[in-house]
């Protein structure tokens, strides 16, 4: 697993759902669920996104935009609209003066707002969890990103439209990893950009020294690595592997393996009822004293401390 399918890895034990959203101008909806991730693909008609900080985007059919909390936001016919809905944490819905909606804006299978075949439509999929593993990629994010239809032509739309309002067995399944695809693609097609400022590691994936390096560690955490294993399977000396790695992710591979290592322990302890023995060895330390004691020291708490508290915001 690597980081960029580790953002993704969250919403099975934690909630991810998507909905089909459907307005008449006038409209706007304040966003304050605080929701870690969201992403919003346009169908049809026109939008404005308002981030709480920054200039409105405009999104015209064909543009998404992905919104990265936990800062609210607002999306409309227009910046000047004021809300006439908020979503709040947990997808309580209600009107600006905080009476609830009580449903009255349901529609139908994961169809939500004025009526199904209104002026704009919106694809939108949210994402509940936070994690050590996603925060890697999510704290590379801005408050908001879009791609406009021209520099990311999404083949996964009309399939989308299709699957959004079956109600059959299995749907749920069908939605999370249609919904995964979209946000893995747009994220490539953001990252691929020349002034992108992607991270070090995610850049690093791209070499073929490091790159094969990286996703040894990433997908096999539990193996015994050494500097000397590792150059062993990527035909270098040790000497050239840790220049290499470096300077291209920007700390040593034997920091960056422990960093990995503690980021999975970390989710695992908050995502499970396993034993700190259990997960220990699942991410490569030999004892659950052995994660324990590292653990503390990066983290500042002790394991069970750690499963004990509710996961922070990211800013």
């Amino acid at each position: 697993m690597d980081a960029l399918a580790g953002l993704l890895q969250g919403p099975r034990a934690r909630g991810a759902f998507m909905i089909r959203a459907c307005f008449d101008p006038p409209w706007a909806v304040r966003v304050e669920d605080r929701a870690p991730l969201t992403v919003m693909l346009l169908v049809r008609g026109d939008a404005w996104v308002t981030p709480e900080a920054g200039e409105p985007v405009r999104l015209r059919a064909g543009d998404l935009a992905i919104a990265r909390g936990p800062a609210p936001y607002t999306c409309g016919d227009d910046p000047g609209t004021r809300p006439q809905v908020v979503i709040l944490p947990g997808a309580e819905c209600s009107y600006p003066d905080g009476r609830s909606l009580n449903g009255s804006m349901d529609l139908g299978v994961r169809t939500w707002g004025d009526r199904p075949d209104g002026s704009a439509v919106l694809l939108i999929g949210t994402y509940l969890w936070q994690g050590e593993v996603g925060g890697r990629l999510l704290d590379a994010l801005p408050p908001l990103l879009t791609l406009t239809s021209g520099r990311w032509p999404s083949p996964l739309t009309p399939m989308l439209m299709e699957e959004i309002v079956r109600d059959e067995p299995g749907q749920e399944v069908v939605l999370d990893r249609l919904l995964d695809l979209l946000v893995i693609t747009a994220l490539r097609a953001w990252f691929a950009r020349p002034e992108a400022a992607a991270p070090a590691w995610y850049r690093a994936l791209g070499d073929p020294v490091v790159g094969r390096v990286l996703r040894l560690v990433q997908s096999d955490p539990a193996h015994p690595w050494t500097v000397a294993a590792l150059a062993a399977k990527a035909g270098v000396s040790r000497a050239a592997l840790a220049r290499r790695f470096t300077g291209l992710v920007g700390e040593p591979v034997m920091t960056y393996l422990t960093g990995w290592r503690l980021a999975l322990a970390a989710d695992a302890l908050r995502d499970s009822d396993d034993t700190l023995e259990a997960i220990a060895r699942r991410v490569g330390y030999g004892s659950a004293f052995a994660l324990s004691t590292a653990f503390k020291r990066v983290h500042g708490v002790s394991p069970q401390e750690h499963r004990g508290r509710p996961a922070p915001a990211r800013a």
